[in-house]
């Protein structure tokens, strides 16, 4: 799983989250920063509004939150997903003595990110992508 660190910077950095079910996320509060949910229809569904998407909890026993907003959510993407995101980018993911690296190229240049988890290597290469398209 990418690290809350990791996901923090992409979000600040302008990814966009469009849940749907499978998607893992932790919310903004103190009480809950341990937790990690996951979208289901099931128990935690995304409704889209006008006025923004709000995640709402499904009968859940737990705890009392009937929803919360979109943006006191932080999407944790999956390995899946990064690699997706970084659509023609992408060239390779390797294994290494030390864990990961994630090949891209933008412009012609070939960039390297190395991590012990795959998800956060990912998620580095991602974020130079952003960082380059601003």
């Amino acid at each position: 799983m990418i690290s809350t660190e990791l996901a923090a910077k992409l979000r600040d950095a302008g990814l966009v989250w469009n849940p749907v079910d499978g998607d893992q996320f932790r919310i903004a509060s103190p009480e809950l920063a341990s937790d990690v949910f996951t979208v289901s229809t099931m128990t935690i569904e995304a409704h889209a509004y006008p006025t923004g998407t709000i995640l709402g909890f499904n009968g859940t026993t737990e705890w009392a939150l009937d929803s919360v907003a979109i943006e006191d959510a932080l999407w944790l993407p999956r390995e899946d997903q990064l690699r997706a995101l970084l659509r023609s980018s992408f060239r390779a993911l390797r294994r290494t003595d030390g864990g990961f690296e994630v090949e891209v190229e933008t412009l012609g240049r070939r960039q390297v990110f190395a991590d012990p988890e795959p998800a956060d290597a990912y998620g580095q290469a991602l974020l130079a992508l952003i960082e380059l398209s601003r």
